[in-house]
């Protein structure tokens, strides 16, 4: 049959079975993997050794970053140990990051890697100090038998106090030096950590005047603030090479209770 434009019309070929052109486009089975070497089937469900290789590379990034974590730790403290150092002598405003980073022996960028800001490394030294000393009153406390006085309660505590001050002394000096300089933000911050150790002592000082033994003519308040202040004024003059530790505070705490004056009998 001739179409109108007078050309042969093509005649058809013949006809794929049903299905045909859908088969060939499938894909081929996945292959197998081939079983072990040895043998032995493999374990049901278990993954194939390509598909385990993330996981053993996550895991071995883990294990590096568990690794660097002691040398982690030791640069953050090596930061704050020079910081503290640095305010100590030179006070917050006139400390700068980078003389921080050069005394800690890193690039300062890397100060960020464990701190956000300077404020960040200031709050952290002003709480080890105020940590320090309140952590050293408690153990010396503690260790005393029940039936313990007051005043060896609070000896104890003298005793404590010029421990934790006189042994972290760039911390506790620093926290002493530069708190009229820090921002406020830092200092009201910081505030909460100073009163729960002026609390430490307003128990202590009130639990003895409840049993008689502090006057009672005194206000609590004005005796530990001139306690610690006294106290804590040590760590400017105290020289370790001038006698022993344990001698200094038995001073300190006879001079607490029984003042400078000589007995009555003694000056007749």
């Amino acid at each position: 049959m001739t179409s109108r434009r007078g050309g042969a019309r093509a005649q058809p070929g013949p006809k794929r079975p049903a299905g045909a052109g859908v088969a060939a486009s499938r894909r081929p089975p996945a292959k197998r993997p081939p079983p072990p070497a040895n043998g032995a089937a493999p374990r049901h469900g278990a993954e194939p050794a390509a598909t385990r290789k993330p996981a053993q590379k996550a895991l071995a990034g883990r294990r590096s970053a568990s690794a660097a974590g002691p040398a982690i730790e030791a640069t953050r403290d090596q930061i704050l140990t020079h910081a503290a150092r640095l305010f100590r002598h030179h006070g917050y405003a006139a400390t700068t990051l980078r003389q921080i980073a050069d005394a800690a022996g890193i690039k300062a960028g890397s100060i960020y890697y464990h701190f956000g800001s300077k404020d960040e490394i200031l709050g952290v030294v002003l709480d080890a100090g105020i940590d320090a000393v309140t952590n050293a009153v408690r153990e010396r406390i503690a260790a005393l038998p029940a039936n313990a006085s007051h005043r060896d309660r609070i000896a104890a505590a003298i005793d404590g106090h010029l421990y934790g001050l006189l042994h972290h002394g760039d911390f506790t000096s620093a926290n002493i030096r530069i708190y009229g300089q820090i921002p406020p933000a830092a200092k009201a911050q910081h505030r909460v950590v100073r009163r729960a150790y002026a609390q430490v002592w307003d128990d202590l000082l009130q639990a003895a005047l409840d049993a008689g033994e502090l006057r009672h003519d005194t206000n609590l308040a004005v005796i530990r603030l001139f306690l610690i202040g006294a106290l804590n004024w040590t760590v400017e003059w105290y020289n370790p090479n001038r006698g022993a530790f344990s001698s200094f505070s038995s001073q300190i705490t006879a001079i607490v209770f029984d003042g400078i004056a000589a007995p009555q009998k003694a000056r007749r």
